[in-house]
């Protein structure tokens, strides 16, 4: 970090510091690893050969790169390809880096990311034959057999697949409804893919199919003919020869739960696992296959917070990891027996660690500031308790008070380090985020109680917290700050228009502002999903549209409110945001809008502090004084 930067408030330093994703390794080459890092400025694409310690850049490109594969072998990095962060585009790829760091490269293991080299070589188009498109999956086998997914407003969902040694692709998969590729077995000879063929993009079916014609082995769906659907997802085929067993999470039980299910004999094996005293897990449980397909590395994800387990399938015992208590946001089984994590909690910079009790991988540099840790609040709401991550700044309440709202919908905010919040906390606000219902990690019903009533279910949630954090003297009923990006966005705007006496100001970013026109211009996967949510399209039931679009109120709009969009943006298109502007402009409402030159956010951590330093600036200049 240089002697600016380190001279920076706090609240940059965050977003300066360079951190690291969790690695990502061969199969077949376990000291070949991928991970991303914001290390220039830009979160870009790394190699790291674990037997040298060296560190290459892989991609670099003015809007950044996250989304790269390893092939099984590790000889071919693979990173997706799209245009100023549009997310449409093609796979390429280019052989893993290998040979000594020089000395004009600066390379350093000990140092991590920071001052990797660049990566000399020649990137080309992965799968010529398969079109340009949105990202549906990528598989590639150990034979060389390549998988693409891809989505199109034309095609819908398309699978190609290019056999091994071949150069051309055939469509292996093609249906309207949204989709993607799940996994291929270990000897490349089956496929597993998501799919909403039967129009719920909430829950999805598996079809797992012959890689020799496409023809279907197995089926399993939890949706049609059901009254109470379930979704299932793909968690990956057994890393063995011959092995024919598909681990898969499902929603049998009211929550995600791990499940084996050999597509070969039909054969399912529920996991019913239990904690130290035999209860039955209350949150969300997700697991991976560890080397060899004889244990199970298990999330459980609960309230915010998650822990790590290994399960022996042949004794059927769980046995807790040592993490501490926060969010981990990924992890994987090595195969000398280890787990590696990413770990951090609202309080604690992120770091890869290990259950060998080493720290793997840290980005160079300072660590970047730490923060106030984060209060657990309970609210009762109309649908049910409400939980919310509350942090306090220094000083006496009541504060100004930023709800931060998620974006998602189906996600969650948790117990880990998030610089945003951080910074205002140092500006003496006290920061709110509310996991409303649609908010996943509290049950399947609490994230299917999102339906028709869009946007509107979950204001009622945020409103009850907003009550009780001004009856509770945290918040400073005149200085009340909704905000949130994308989905967060989209509630900020609507909560403006449907609450106006509640709020003291609005921040929107990358927002839904005028839901038809979204709905008309966006991805045809959310577009999916979107016809899920409602019941049907804006023809079919115009009414439950109309009521949850911004746009509708924007007329009882009365606080400043303040956007930023993205000019390439395919999730919330601009044009939707520019008439919801247009029309704060007409009615003469106070509001500052702010366009940039990206998609969905920005990748480059130059923008991202200009894109909070002028919100913190709007919330600063509109905001009244405090009383007294």
């Amino acid at each position: 970090m240089s002697e600016q930067q380190s001279a920076a408030p706090a609240w940059e330093q965050r977003f300066r510091a360079a951190r690291v994703t969790l690695p990502d390794w061969a199969e077949d080459a376990p000291e070949r690893a991928l991970y991303v890092s914001n290390a220039t400025g830009t979160y870009e694409v790394y190699a790291w050969d674990r037997s040298t310690d060296q560190h290459r850049q892989v991609t670099d490109r003015p809007n950044g790169t996250t989304d790269a594969e390893l092939s099984p072998d590790g000889e071919w990095i693979w990173w997706f390809d799209d245009t100023d962060g549009d997310e449409f585009g093609v796979w390429r790829r280019r052989p893993f880096p290998t040979g000594p760091a020089t000395a004009a490269t600066g390379s350093d293991g000990t140092q991590g990311a920071d001052g990797a080299g660049r990566a000399r070589g020649t990137d080309e188009e992965a799968v010529p034959g398969v079109p340009a498109a949105y990202s549906a999956g990528l598989a590639i086998g150990r034979d060389g057999a390549v998988v693409v997914g891809t989505s199109t407003d034309d095609d819908g969902t398309a699978v190609y697949l290019r056999r091994p040694g071949g150069t051309e692709v055939e469509r292996l998969y093609q249906h309207p409804e949204y989709g993607s590729v799940g996994d291929l077995s270990y000897d490349s000879a089956l496929l597993a893919i998501e799919h909403t063929e039967h129009g719920d993009a909430m829950h999805s079916a598996l079809r797992v199919v012959r890689v020799s014609d496409g023809s279907t082995v197995a089926e399993l769906d939890e949706v049609t003919g059901r009254r109470n659907p379930c979704g299932v997802t793909c968690l990956g085929f057994a890393p063995a020869d011959g092995d024919t067993r598909l681990l898969v999470a499902h929603q049998r039980r009211g929550r995600w739960e791990p499940m084996l299910w050999d597509v070969a004999t039909g054969a399912e094996t529920e996991l019913a696992l239990r904690d130290e005293q035999g209860r039955e897990f209350p949150g969300d449980l997700s697991a991976q296959w560890r080397p060899g397909a004889r244990a199970l590395l298990v999330e459980h994800e609960y309230e915010a917070r998650s822990e790590l387990f290994s399960y022996d399938l042949e004794r059927g015992e769980l046995v807790r990891l040592d993490t501490p208590r926060g969010t981990v946001a990924g992890a994987t089984a090595r195969p000398d027996g280890t787990v590696e994590f990413l770990w951090s909690c609202a309080a604690e910079p992120p770091a890869v660690r290990s259950t060998a009790g080493t720290v793997v991988l840290r980005a160079a540099g300072p660590v970047p500031p730490g923060s106030v840790p984060v209060e657990d609040a309970w609210v009762e709401g109309p649908g049910g308790r409400v939980h919310a991550l509350v942090q306090r700044p220094n000083g006496q309440g009541p504060f100004p008070t930023v709800f931060e709202i998620h974006g998602g919908p189906t996600h969650h905010d948790s117990d880990s380090f998030a610089a945003g919040p951080a910074a205002w906390l140092d500006h003496g606000f006290a920061v709110v985020r509310v996991n409303y219902r649609g908010s996943t990690g509290y049950g399947q019903a609490w994230t299917d109680a999102l339906s028709e009533r869009i946007g509107l279910i979950e204001l009622e949630d945020i409103g009850a917290v907003r009550d009780w954090a001004v009856a509770s003297g945290l918040a400073d009923p005149s200085r009340l700050v909704l905000s949130g990006g994308s989905w967060g966005g989209y509630l900020t705007l609507l909560g403006l228009g449907t609450q106006p006496d509640s709020w003291t100001l609005g921040l929107a970013a990358v927002p839904v502002a005028d839901y038809l026109t979204a709905y008309a211009d966006e991805m045809e996967a959310l577009k999916s999903l979107d016809r899920t949510l409602f019941g049907g399209t804006p023809e079919e039931v115009p009414d439950r549209w109309h009521a949850s679009s911004p746009l509708t109120y924007v007329e009882q709009v009365k606080a400043p409110v303040y956007i930023s969009a993205g000019v390439n943006d395919p999730r919330c298109p601009i044009r939707q945001i520019e008439n919801y502007v247009e029309r704060l402009e007409q009615l003469g409402k106070v509001h500052e809008v702010y366009r940039y030159d990206a998609g969905h956010g920005s990748l480059v951590v130059d923008e991202r502090i200009k894109q909070l330093r002028l919100e913190i600036d709007f919330a600063l200049r509109h905001l009244p004084a405090r009383e007294g």
